[in-house]
């Protein structure tokens, strides 16, 4: 009986392993964006669909022979898909449909074995079934652990230990021997498979009655619900601080663990007590929603992976209430597994589509607390009766609901009016035009992504030529371009990676050229419409489309060197650093587009991350000097206080006074690191 557990234990590890090293690997192609990884999960539980259905309809119509000869030709036609790699033709370039994209990108990198390791489960249990004539649920737990195993070695174990490529090839060894054991398996059907409909099967289980429609949809809706919670929440979490494994793995952990512990045994889920616990999370979460990016990492982290806890134990703990008995177990997976692909439907694709902001996850507290009420609900023939216990959802709706319209209506010390909004795969934008209440403070149009400013301009005829935000005078961007020893002797060629509203556009001069490339098409949109700081340029604009490190990468390769005098990076996706860009084969390539005496300018500014180390370990492995301009904020003229790195050999520049002035050192105290391609940890940098 070896080959049920073992089989179905290394199915599961390798169904979640590759799902996070899948998503590192296209993660630089789509510009770092939360949205890659909801695209992935979204491509995994259609395919984890469409493996349930197979299972579910192979178990009920094929007789054992026709059964193991379509399984085993389709495991060793999925081995041509070995190793795991990615080809050069799928990269983008910036005209795609980016979610198209990487569903096809998946598909045809993936595609087949995953498809194969989904049927896995519910394939060998149904035979364990019919062979021991056992319950197979607690096989199902077997699989969520070795999910979970997964998940929580590949950020602490695997990524940090090993390069992308040897990752690739560790896991293609694995599938190999998972294909191994499944036809072993395959072989046992021979002896042991009969098909569902003969002979007599209601002699094996006289009481099992097909389930009602209604318990059908129950199942649908708490599936769909905590797949929903899931992605919401960590579509939460990437947006203020990065997208990186981890907090991929951290929200789907959680979510699995939920189903291996109520699965495992009907104790665990005590529905009076989680009814309550989800009203105390739900008032907890619309604290963290109020209060945003106010609240430190750790706070974030602690309230949303709780309010996911309580949130998916209710969910699946009633689905563990209302399951069915063994016979209709591939039509239970089947429809969780629907439910799990209608919550990444509605995330990645309806979301997007119908909301402008990040909406989901408050409307997805009140979906929760609505079926958790629908659950207690005692049907009678005479009456429906509503539990004591089902009062504390009552009020967790309230909770909910207030938090959403306190959201809506919630504003600052001025007169605040919302311009435009859109949201599209890289996130929520939005243009606010506001009225200050002090006297002689002209209005301001501001260019928000989620919830972090991102740039604003003044509308008075002076203030609107003139740079604000991050982008004063004394910031290090400014100061590179306005103190390059070459700027008196000459125009100047300037990249600078993330457009924002063009603030920076206000440094043009006649004859300088600045190139601006941007991954968002919305936010060239909106830079265009709302704000001027383009169209008042003296320089000749360039915007090329598409994320910055890849079109560079193009450039080299088919022209060859832009030559900046100056090249500045500032990418980001609301307070979220795409790591792809801040890694040592990227500054490799911003050094390569730069003339020998050009400047390299990074903004590390962040909330929650201390990005100083990473810039200047990167620097020393490259053997290049640089330097740390920290800039104080003045409101009263539109400034924000931010934290430049400088990379140069010109040490002209370095030396200017006015530079020397302002340059501190870079070295923070957990001294130096170096990201790759290969390797970046986000807890190194974590304040």
């Amino acid at each position: 009986m070896i080959r049920y557990p073992l089989t179905i234990f290394l199915s599961a590890f390798l169904l979640f392993q590759v799902q996070p090293l899948i998503g590192k690997l296209i993660l630089p192609w789509f510009g770092g964006t939360p949205a890659v990884w909801t695209a992935c999960m979204l491509f995994f539980q259609i395919l984890l669909l469409g493996g349930y259905s197979y299972a579910h309809l192979v178990t009920s119509r094929l007789p054992a022979r026709p059964l193991a000869a379509l399984h085993g030709l389709l495991l060793l036609a999925s081995l041509v898909f070995l190793p795991v790699q990615l080809g050069e033709g799928w990269k983008p370039s910036g005209e795609e449909i980016p979610l198209l994209q990487i569903l096809g990108l998946l598909l045809a990198t993936i595609g087949l074995p995953y498809f194969l390791l989904s049927t896995t489960g519910p394939l060998l249990q149904a035979s364990f079934h019919r062979e021991t004539g056992r319950t197979p649920y607690r096989l199902y737990a077997l699989s969520n652990i070795g999910s979970l195993l997964a998940l929580l070695t590949y950020p602490f174990v695997f990524e940090p230990q090993l390069t992308l490529r040897v990752q690739r090839l560790a896991w293609s060894s694995g599938y190999a021997l998972f294909v191994a054991l499944s036809l072993w398996s395959a072989l046992a059907w021979l002896r042991f498979w009969q098909p569902a409909y003969t002979p007599e099967p209601d002699l094996a289980e006289p009481d099992a009655e097909r389930p009602a429609a209604s318990r059908i949809l129950l199942w649908l809706a708490l599936a769909a619900c905590g797949s929903l919670m899931l992605l919401a929440m960590t579509n939460q979490l990437c947006q203020e601080v990065t997208s990186v494994p981890f907090l991929w793995v951290l929200p789907l952990s959680l979510y699995l663990f939920t189903f291996i512990i109520c699965f495992d045994h009907e104790r665990w889920y005590h529905r009076s007590t989680f009814l309550v616990l989800l009203a105390v999370a739900v008032g907890l979460a619309c604290y963290a929603l109020l209060e945003g990016v106010a609240l430190g990492i750790y706070v974030q982290l602690a309230i949303y992976s709780s309010t996911l806890f309580v949130c998916c134990m209710v969910c699946h703990g009633e689905l563990v209430l209302t399951k069915p008995a063994p016979r209709y177990a591939t039509l239970f997976y089947l429809m969780v597994s629907a439910g799990g692909a209608l919550g990444g439907v509605l995330v990645a694709v309806v979301a997007p589509l119908v909301f402008n902001g990040y909406w989901e996850y408050p409307l997805g507290l009140v979906a929760t607390i609505g079926l958790a009420f629908l659950a207690t609900l005692k049907r009678s023939e005479q009456k429906i009766t509503v539990p004591r216990s089902a009062w504390f959802v009552i009020g967790g709706v309230a909770l909910a609901v207030l938090a959403i319209v306190g959201m809506v209506l919630r504003g600052g010390n001025s007169i605040r009016t919302t311009l435009d909004s859109t949201r599209n795969f890289y996130g929520v934008l939005r243009v606010d035009h506001r009225e200050s209440e002090l006297a002689g403070i002209p209005p301001v149009n501001e260019l928000y992504h989620g919830r972090i400013q991102h740039g604003y301009q003044h509308l008075d005829e002076k203030g609107r030529r003139e740079a604000t935000g991050y982008f004063g005078p004394a910031s290090g961007a400014a100061m590179a371009i306005t103190r390059h020893p070459r700027a008196d002797k000459g125009p100047l060629r300037i990249g600078i990676i993330g457009l924002g509203c063009g603030t920076l556009a206000a440094y043009g001069r006649e004859g300088d050229h600045i190139r601006y490339y941007e991954i968002n098409p919305g936010v060239i949109q909106f830079a265009k419409q709302y704000f001027t700081y383009i169209d008042d340029s003296s320089a000749e604009i360039d915007l090329v489309p598409g994320d910055g490190r890849v079109s560079l990468e193009r450039e080299l390769a088919t022209r060859g060197s832009q030559e900046f005098d100056v090249l500045v990076v500032d990418a980001f996706s609301s307070d979220s650093i795409p790591m792809h860009l801040l890694t040592k084969e990227s500054v490799e390539l911003y050094l390569q587009h730069l003339k020998p005496d050009g400047i390299l300018c990074i903004h590390i500014s962040n909330r929650f991350l201390d990005l100083r180390g990473v810039v200047l370990g990167i620097a020393q492995a490259l053997g290049r000097p640089c330097v740390l301009v920290a800039s104080e904020g003045d409101p009263s003229r539109g400034y924000n206080g931010g934290r430049w790195v400088l990379l140069t050999d010109n040490w002209e520049f370095l030396n200017d006074a006015v530079v020397s002035e302002a340059s501190e050192s870079a070295l923070p105290e957990s001294g130096p690191l170096v990201w790759t391609d290969d390797y970046g940890s986000l807890w190194q940098v974590v304040e």
